[in-house]
């Protein structure tokens, strides 16, 4: 019998991945076992020799995704445009570990912070140009979106309650008038197309670069068919001025699809705003600049 980790990440280190590893693939225990230099939340990753990595969910939330990680991505990789983990093998529950965990090959390159991005609006370009090839993957028999991808794939309406609370919280300190329209927006444009796949998390940290040009994306762990408007808030999460509408050029989508991406935005950015406001200067303060984006695109495309 397997118990959970005192707090679901400091149960996790190295010396439990080389157990592990010793236990269920001892053809790989001998190598070195280092932690990545840019980690996740959601999941704790270690390098394995030269060549892979070994991933191991924080908590039963995240535990879902391990499978259909493992499942879909040889399915995916082939009709991507760039890199995806490599699927090695899958781990189950052990050495005092409850979940079940995988290894993966390595991917070069580097997470896409500014600097390591060569032309910014073809980097925008080549995030859009992957979004487009996952919507047009073959979606037949994958996951629906759900609680597995915690509901990205499905309707921001989900999230409806709990924006409206973010919304009351955060009166005076946000315009939440302008912030309330969005919401009621992304709400009334109901998505009504055929399911396809997204990512749910396309994000700076989930992008990798090298030579100044995307190179993989990685971590698809809220992945899914459905609703792809999700993938979309990277338009104002990390691009803006001419990034911003070489992206939104390139990837398309209707005008109902941007409301929804607003939403999912909004939702998000006042999430962590009402979490940060009086405690953390900096990170309210990104957050603020990406209402206030949405906010302005709203009246600009979609008031």
């Amino acid at each position: 019998m397997v118990s959970t980790p005192p707090d679901g990440r400091a149960g996790i280190d190295a010396a439990l991945v080389k157990r592990l590893l010793a236990a269920q693939f001892p053809q790989w225990s001998g190598l070195d076992v280092t932690p990545v230099e840019v980690d996740g939340w959601d999941n704790r990753t270690y390098r394995l020799g030269d060549d892979m990595t070994v991933r191991l969910p924080t908590g039963p939330g995240y535990v879902p995704a391990v499978d259909k990680e493992n499942h879909w991505l040889p399915r995916l990789a082939p009709q991507l445009p760039v890199a995806v983990p490599p699927v090695l093998a899958m781990g189950a529950p052990g050495e005092g570990y409850p979940y079940p965990w995988s290894v993966r090959g390595w991917l070069d390159g580097e997470t896409a912070a500014w600097e390591r991005i060569g032309d910014r609006v073809q980097f925008a370009v080549s995030v859009a140009e992957f979004i487009r090839a996952l919507q047009r993957a073959d979606a037949t028999g994958g996951p629906v979106g759900g609680e597995h991808s915690w509901y990205r794939g499905a309707s921001p309406a989900f999230y409806d309650e709990e924006t409206r609370c973010y919304l009351a919280a955060l009166k005076g300190r946000v315009d939440t008038e302008k912030a309330a329209a969005v919401w009621e927006a992304a709400l009334g444009a109901e998505w009504r197309g055929a399911p396809v796949w997204f990512h749910g998390d396309i994000a700076q940290g989930n992008l990798l670069v090298a030579d100044g040009k995307l190179t993989a994306v990685i971590d698809f762990g809220t992945s899914g068919i459905g609703d792809p408007a999700c993938d979309l808030v990277i338009a104002w999460g990390m691009f803006e001025g001419a990034e911003r509408e070489a992206f939104r050029e390139a990837v398309g989508q209707d005008a109902g699809m941007w409301a929804r991406a607003r939403g999912w935005s909004l939702w998000k950015s006042l999430l962590v705003l009402s979490e940060c406001i009086d405690r953390d200067e900096e990170k309210a303060a990104l957050n603020r600049r990406v209402i206030d984006a949405v906010l302005a695109d709203h009246e600009q495309f979609g008031g």
